[in-house]
């Protein structure tokens, strides 16, 4: 018996033993070396998890929970989710779902979400989505999936959670602030391929309109076609519309910004703790649009490439802002794969704009105030979706009514600039 307690006492030690080798290994890649008094700090520690990790091993009631294997991934997790609702540890089988779902399509409910104030929110539904389509709201708390209270999920389980193959059935309890109500939601899964560029089209006295509804691959290229098709109209000025815009890939954001400042000018920085570690993304390429006008259209679905790119043109004074503050979504993930198929997604740094501003949790507030709540935004687009020989089917609104008020702001302030301009 003896024998046998010391045989599990040294597997441990050596499993403790080789975790604490790459805590190490880890530490001198992001920090100086720590003094022999931090040495000693974290040993001890490190010594407290060996002693909890022999009594769950010795003591639990239920054997077959207590493999090393469980209970290092249970620690692991624990450990990343402590640090911010975007840390996290992913299993093998979580890895190998993130790696494929960052590649073509997937069947889901079409919405953003993220963690705030330590609750599952939906930042934006995109439109002509099941999520859009079931009425669901940005701001809206998702507190349950499949019957399953959200509280303590983190954010790459619950988008595991959303997605699924198309045609399946995913049922989801929404707490609405304002006005107050919960409500539960069946919507069924389907393939998400939403346009990221849509409404190209002329308003009066040569006011070009571009609405950005996420940032991906073809966006840039889609949204230069856009503006060459208006500029052959005689454009004059131009409103750029990431009213619930939840983001995408930073390339396109830069990619999108440096259309509309000069080269060289930078568009975003990101740092870690390491304050030598400051990645700068400036402008580049060949065409530089900066003779004309820009307003941008934001609200509180606006987040993540869509506050780089309001950000950093508002910075520059290259575009006026107009709407509401955007989410406030600015840090940047690092996914660094383990030697046995496992990962950890670990924030390693925050962006920046141009003048220094933290974009996490803080937003990016417009220069001009213009509030319009959420429902009336998304009937708005309802309106606009319907052609002009659409016939209402019983029970439906018409939402001829609905005025876009923050456009008809925008509208106002570029005719002001181009009557002074004139």
């Amino acid at each position: 018996m003896y024998t046998k307690l010391l045989g599990k006492g040294l597997i441990t030690l050596l499993l403790v033993g080789l975790l604490a080798g790459n805590l190490m290994v880890g530490a001198r890649l992001y920090s100086q070396e720590p003094s022999a008094d931090e040495r000693e700090t974290a040993y001890s520690h490190i010594s407290l998890l060996t002693k909890v990790l022999q009594q769950i091993r010795h003591n639990y009631v239920d054997e077959e929970k207590t493999k090393y294997q469980d209970l290092i991934y249970g620690a692991l997790r624990g450990m990343l989710h402590s640090l911010d609702a975007h840390s996290q540890f992913l299993e093998p089988s979580m890895y190998t779902d993130m790696k494929s779902t960052t590649q073509g399509h997937f069947g889901g409910l079409g919405i953003v979400i993220s963690i705030r104030d330590g609750v599952l929110t939906i930042v934006a539904p995109m439109e002509d989505t099941p999520g859009f389509r079931a009425g669901l709201l940005p701001g809206d708390k998702i507190i349950e999936i499949n019957g399953e209270s959200t509280e303590g999920l983190s954010l790459p389980a619950a988008v595991k959670q959303l997605r699924g193959k198309p045609k399946t059935e995913v049922t989801i309890k929404i707490l609405r602030t304002n006005p107050y109500e919960i409500k539960e939601v069946t919507i069924v899964r389907d393939e998400i391929n939403v346009p990221t560029i849509k409404d190209i089209k002329m308003l009066e006295d040569e006011i070009g309109y571009i609405r950005v509804t996420q940032f991906a691959e073809p966006t840039s290229d889609a949204l230069q076609e856009g503006l060459d098709t208006l500029i052959k109209e005689n454009m004059k000025a131009l409103v750029l519309d990431l009213r619930n815009n939840p983001g995408g890939l930073l390339s396109s954001a830069i990619d999108i910004s440096q259309k509309f400042v000069k080269r060289g000018k930078m568009i975003v920085y990101t740092q870690g703790r390491n304050q030598q570690r400051i990645q700068k993304f400036v402008a580049r390429g060949r065409i530089h649009y900066t003779d004309f006008p820009i307003v941008i259209l934001v609200n509180g679905g606006s987040a993540s490439a869509s506050e780089i790119v309001a950000g950093a043109l508002q910075d520059h004074n290259r575009a006026i802002l107009i709407g509401e503050k955007t989410f406030g979504k600015g840090s940047v993930q690092s996914v660094l794969p383990l030697g046995d198929g496992s990962a950890i997604r670990l924030t390693t740094a925050k962006y920046y704009t141009p003048s220094e501003r933290v974009i996490h949790e803080n937003g990016i507030e417009p220069n001009i105030t213009v509030s319009m709540p959420p429902d009336q935004w998304r009937k708005l687009l309802i309106k606009r979706s319907r052609p002009e020989s659409y016939t209402l089917q019983e029970g439906e609104e018409s939402y001829e009514d609905i005025i876009d008020i923050q456009l008809e702001r925008a509208l106002d302030v570029l005719k002001g600039i181009m009557i002074f301009e004139a």
